[in-house]
C-alpha cells in the first residue's frame, strides 16, 4: 500500500514561519511521500520561498511539488524553484519524478495547469489574440501533462496539478468562476494515460473528492478544503488500482 500525503495552498510567508513544520515532523510514520499542489507562497517572492524551504524541506520523505498562480505573481519563479530544490523539494512543470517505495515505483507527473473551463462551457482558441493566448496556454499545459504521464514507466502513476482537472471538486465555488479554476483538458490527459490518482489545489471553497469521466479519483487538497496540514491517500498497486482516503 502506497501512502500519499498531499496539501496545497498553504500560502506561506514570513509571519507564518513555524506554523506548518510542527505538524509535519511525524510525516514518515504516516506517509511514503508528500505532494504539494501549488500556491506554496502568498505573493511568489524569494523571501517567501525561503520560508517554504524551511517548513517543507528535509521531512524524511520525498517531497514533490508544482507551483501555483500565487507562486508566479512576482515573476520570480526561477528563484523560487532553485530555493525549493536546494532544500530537497522536487519541483515539476511538465515533467515527472519517480519515487521508490518498498520496491514499488511511484511516478508523479506535474504541471501547474491553467483555467479554461469544462466540457460544454469552456474557452476556445478563437477570436482575439488575448483569448487565443488564454486557451492556448491551457492546451499547452494539458499537453505537457499528457506527455509527462505517457513517459512514466512505473507501477503507479499520479497526476499533480494546481488547477482542477474536473468540475466535481469545485462544488462550493461560484459557478461563474469555474473557467478560472481549471480545465477539462487536464482531465482528458489524466484519463488518456492510466493514472491512479490526481491531486490538485486552487479551489479554496470547493470539495475534496471527485472522479474524472474515465473513473480516476481526483482529490482537491487545498488546505482550506482538507482543514489539516495534509491528507493521506492510499494506493494499492495492481492490475486494478484502488485508491482510498
Amino acid at each position: 500500500m502506497i501512502r500519499v500525503a498531499a496539501v496545497g495552498d498553504v500560502h506561506l510567508a514570513e509571519d507564518a514561519r513555524g506554523r506548518l513544520r510542527p505538524a509535519l515532523t511525524g510525516l514518515p510514520r504516516q506517509a511514503d511521500l508528500l505532494l504539494l499542489a501549488g500556491d506554496l507562497t502568498r505573493h511568489g517572492t524569494a523571501e517567501e520561498a525561503a520560508v517554504c524551504a524551511d517548513e517543507l524541506g528535509g521531512l524524511g520523505v520525498p517531497v514533490v511539488a508544482v507551483l501555483g498562480n500565487h507562486d508566479y505573481h512576482s515573476d520570480q519563479v526561477d528563484a523560487l524553484t532553485v530555493l525549493l530544490q536546494d532544500s530537497g523539494i522536487t519541483v515539476l512543470e511538465g515533467d515527472s519524478a519517480t519515487v521508490a517505495v518498498d520496491g514499488t515505483r511511484v511516478g508523479v507527473a506535474g504541471v501547474k495547469g491553467f483555467g479554461g473551463g469544462f466540457a460544454g462551457k469552456c474557452a476556445s482558441a478563437f477570436g482575439e489574440p488575448e483569448m487565443r493566448a488564454f486557451a492556448g496556454h491551457t492546451e499547452e499545459a494539458a499537453g505537457k501533462l499528457a506527455a509527462a504521464l505517457a513517459g512514466l514507466d512505473t507501477d503507479v502513476r499520479i497526476a499533480l496539478t494546481h488547477y482542477a482537472p474536473i468540475s466535481d471538486t469545485l462544488h462550493g465555488e461560484p459557478p461563474e468562476i469555474y473557467p478560472f479554476l481549471g480545465s477539462y483538458l487536464l482531465g482528458e490527459a489524466i484519463d488518456t494515460h492510466r493514472t491512479d490518482l490526481a491531486v490538485h489545489g486552487h479551489a479554496h471553497a470547493g470539495c475534496e473528492r471527485g472522479t474524472t469521466p474515465g473513473g480516476v479519483r481526483v482529490r482537491n487538497v487545498a488546505q482550506p478544503v482538507i482543514h489539516a496540514a495534509y491528507a493521506v491517500y492510499c494506493i494499492e498497486p495492481g492490475p486494478v488500482t484502488r485508491t482510498a482516503r
